[in-house]
């Protein structure tokens, strides 16, 4: 049984600050040193549930927190690329863990909740379903017919993935204050969680769904300004629906995020 692993930082263990997921920030070799306890924890307990290959990528700042000289050497690391999000996911795979993840752009009490990009990204929609980073890749694990079958983070992505994936494991390690500051819980009870809800889903695999929004699926993309859409307003098959707004069609949806490169 083969399951991935992809790991955003905003949900991870201890991360209460935006200081801590900073490239430039003092604080951020901190933040990867958190971050790579909670992927060692969920390492190790898919093993434990049985899972014979894992595989692990970072995909927050486009990948490259990850330290292989203390990450679990049984687990490989790879980085999403060639507009690849999970670059070597495919059908042989039983499930994905989404492991400190983040809520949706606009969603309360989300600690450090965006879209995608806390820049420029307003609102992203498939088939006219407001989703978040866990609706986008869901439904890129979809094209390969594998399910999301844990999301670890604060208690608004948790919400949210259960709202969209149904009896998907989660497991709550913070809660926002407003979006800027999260109460944690210790680093032993959070490990604790994330090692309880990742062996809970590998051992009950079978029972999860893979999310697969119909095809055609429409997706539509909403920038906080006008100029943000200017760009990629020209590219073949997007069609510019108003000043912040763009659309397109996608057959496959692998797919989902192409458009937008």
């Amino acid at each position: 049984m083969k399951i991935y692993i992809l790991a955003d930082m905003e949900g991870i263990s201890g991360i209460r600050k935006m200081d801590q997921v900073m490239l430039d920030s003092k604080e951020y070799p901190h933040g990867c040193e958190l971050m790579m306890q909670d992927i060692n924890v969920a390492v190790r307990a898919a093993l434990d549930a049985g899972a014979d290959e894992v595989v692990a990528c970072d995909t927050h700042g486009g990948g490259g927190q990850v330290r292989l000289d203390v990450m679990d050497g049984r687990a490989i690391y790879e980085l999403p690329c060639c507009d690849r999000m999970m670059p070597s996911l495919d059908e042989t795979f039983s499930g994905v863990i989404l492991l400190g993840h983040h809520a949706r752009a606009g969603t309360l009490d989300g600690f450090l909740d965006h879209t995608m990009s806390s820049t420029s990204c307003f609102e992203f929609r498939i088939n006219d379903q407001v989703v978040g980073e866990v609706g986008i890749e869901a439904a890129y694990a979809g094209h390969f017919n594998v399910p999301v079958i844990a999301v670890t983070g604060d208690e608004a992505v948790a919400e949210e993935a259960r709202a969209l994936l149904g009896s998907v494991e989660c497991a709550v390690v913070k809660w926002g204050i407003g979006r800027n500051r999260a109460r944690c819980l210790s680093m032993s009870e959070s490990h604790g969680r994330i090692q309880q809800t990742v062996e809970k889903a590998v051992r009950s695999v079978g029972r999860f769904v893979p999310w697969r929004p119909k095809l055609p699926a429409t997706l539509q993309l909403t920038f906080y300004r006008s100029d943000m859409t200017e760009m990629p307003a020209i590219r073949p098959g997007v069609e510019r629906v108003d000043a912040r707004t763009l659309r397109t069609s996608v057959s496959a949806l692998k797919n989902v995020m192409t458009w937008l490169s």
